[in-house]
């Protein structure tokens, strides 16, 4: 069992950058490989960018490579998104997910909220 918990989400002026972080419990935390997702309003969830259990191996949706930056520290149970030069677009509840399948995943937490202002 994982249980998950965003924070880091609000309001920023497009261009801007948030940092996201998910607090993960659980002792498996590790050999999970993570992801974040985001939906905005009226739409699917989509995937935002995955890490593999070490976070030696990253992959990014086109919409945000080279503005996001997924990252995990094992050691504190934490995985983290860095969001730069944000732009409208980016809008949308932002997941954390342990064991993502395509659009499944294992765990999710509870979603943290990001607007972007244009």
């Amino acid at each position: 069992q994982v249980q998950l918990v965003e924070s880091g989400g609000g309001l920023v002026q497009a261009g801007g950058s948030l940092r996201l972080s998910c607090a993960a419990s659980g002792r498996t935390f590790s050999s999970y490989p993570m992801g974040w997702f985001r939906q905005a309003p009226g739409k699917e969830r989509e995937f935002v960018a995955t890490i593999n259990w070490s976070g030696a191996t990253t992959y990014y949706a086109d919409s945000v490579k080279g503005r996001f930056t997924i990252s995990r520290d094992n050691a504190k149970n934490t995985l983290s998104l860095q969001m730069n030069s944000l732009k409208s677009e980016d809008t949308a509840v932002y997941y954390c997910a342990a064991g993502p399948r395509g659009r499944e995943a294992d765990y999710w937490g509870q979603g943290t909220q990001v607007t972007v202002s244009s």
